[in-house]
């Protein structure tokens, strides 16, 4: 395995669980195509790289492996999953499920600190638009889990979490092919239908949003074959 100059090798926090910080570091490599289907890795040469020993680094591969973004297969090493087609699409639908009631209960929660909140973010956004596309997944990212937060749901944040891998690597390809301000608008009309107190134009807005990657899932795929396998 080549060792990527770009590996952040600084960020691990000794004072607390090693293996889920390594299964972040790693899972956000291979969302960002840092490191790609069919690519190997080893136990070896990522806890050497680390300066780690092998058994975090194992926990964390078995965590990939249930995530679908790794294959171990012993005695031959642990392969980089291509994007499958169909645990993009079936990530979506569980999105889609779960967000289209939070932002419902986000309306009936929302207070004078909550819309502050959610404007700010907007503005954020904003200001990353043109120059940070890095800039604006990380706060894209921090919406989403904003909305389950406001809505007292973080245990259904999580439960997206374990299930957005392959979709996150789609959203990671697709979001420079879209115009970022695009998507802006899409969370400004969830917010503008929360302000307005409308649950059915904030559930329909939230479903508009998260079927974009209806759109530039095939776009995707045209433009890096090389990174997806059989549906």
């Amino acid at each position: 395995m080549t060792v990527h100059a770009s590996a952040i090798t600084s960020n691990l926090n000794e004072a607390t669980a090693i293996a889920p910080q390594l299964y972040r570091l790693l899972r956000d490599r291979i969302v960002h195509t840092e490191l790609v289907p069919g690519e190997l890795i080893s136990e070896t040469e990522i806890a050497r790289e680390y300066a780690v020993s092998r058994q975090p680094v194992r926990e964390a591969f078995i965590k990939l492996a249930e995530a679908g973004l790794v294959q171990i297969r012993p005695q031959r090493g642990t392969m980089i999953t291509p994007i499958s087609t169909n645990a993009v699409m079936d990530a979506r639908f569980v999105r889609e499920a779960i967000e289209a009631d939070v932002v419902k209960l986000v309306v009936e929660r929302r207070d004078a600190g909550v819309l502050a909140e959610l404007e700010r973010q907007i503005a954020a956004q904003k200001r990353v638009a043109d120059d940070d596309v890095d800039g604006f997944v990380v706060l894209d990212e921090l919406f989403h889990r904003t909305l389950a937060d406001l809505a007292g749901k973080s245990y259904a944040w999580r439960v997206i979490e374990e299930v957005k891998a392959q979709m996150d690597r789609v959203r990671y390809l697709s979001v420079e092919r879209l115009h970022v301000r695009l998507l802006i608008g899409q969370h400004e009309a969830i917010v503008d239908a929360i302000v307005a107190g409308d649950a059915g134009r904030a559930e329909a807005a939230m479903r508009t949003h998260l079927r974009e990657i209806l759109k530039s899932l095939p776009e995707v795929a045209k433009a890096r074959p090389d990174l997806f396998g059989a549906r």
